[in-house]
């Protein structure tokens, strides 16, 4: 009876002693797996920041491009409108001016008319008389006919001008309507690398808290 009580209590030794290496064991693995996951989420978490870098980086670079292209057309677009001005208001003035000139010129031709008249309505005083009449309506005719024509060349001009102010106009509209749409194309993709970057921390959460709930 004694020996077997020795060789049960030599067993039951032996047992627990197994039993504390095997907790000992599992507990050693447990804590080295826990280790290898740490270091793996601590890598996963330096590469997503920096890709974060990388696309802040790469967005601060966009912002940049655009803010420089804004510039450039709007200024572009800015100084064809002002040069597009001057050449009409250039013309404007040209146009008076030629319209002065002839009138000036009607003007001294008028006089030098008169003066022949008043010349020779002496020899001839009813020829005269209807010389006169005859160079009163042709210089009438004359007169209206260059401020006729002088006229249609001010609306034509100023047709032309106004069309072409129109078509800058309207190219300015378009280029704003661009610019707002990248702003827009700009806002919606950091919208999409938020999301993006979001799904990728809940992805990450879901897997270890998965892994801790298999363990």
């Amino acid at each position: 009876t004694n020996c077997i009580t020795v060789i049960l209590l030599t067993l039951q030794t032996n047992i627990l002693t197994e039993l504390k290496n095997w907790k000992l064991n599992l507990i050693q693995h447990h804590k080295l797996q826990m280790k290898q996951e740490k270091e793996k989420h601590a890598a996963h978490v330096r590469q997503l920041q920096n890709e974060m870098e990388n696309l802040k980086e790469l967005l601060h670079t966009y912002e940049i491009s655009v803010s420089r292209k804004d510039e450039v057309v709007i200024t572009n677009l800015t100084q064809a409108l002002e040069k597009q001005k001057e050449r009409v208001e250039l013309m404007r003035k040209f146009t008076l001016w030629r319209i002065q000139h002839v009138k000036a010129k009607q003007e001294e031709y008028a006089m030098r008319i008169a003066d022949t008249h008043f010349r020779t309505a002496l020899m001839k005083k009813a020829w005269a008389a209807w010389r006169s009449v005859s160079e009163e309506r042709w210089k009438d005719k004359v007169t209206r006919a260059c401020q006729l024509r002088a006229e249609d060349v001010c609306v034509q001009l100023t047709n032309d001008y106004e069309a072409k102010i129109a078509e800058l106009t309207a190219a300015l509209e378009q280029t704003k309507a661009e610019i707002l749409q990248l702003h827009n194309e700009r806002d919606h993709y950091e919208d999409t690398m938020k999301k993006a970057f979001m799904r990728g921390v809940c992805a990450l959460n879901l897997e270890a808290m998965t892994m801790f709930q298999s363990k």
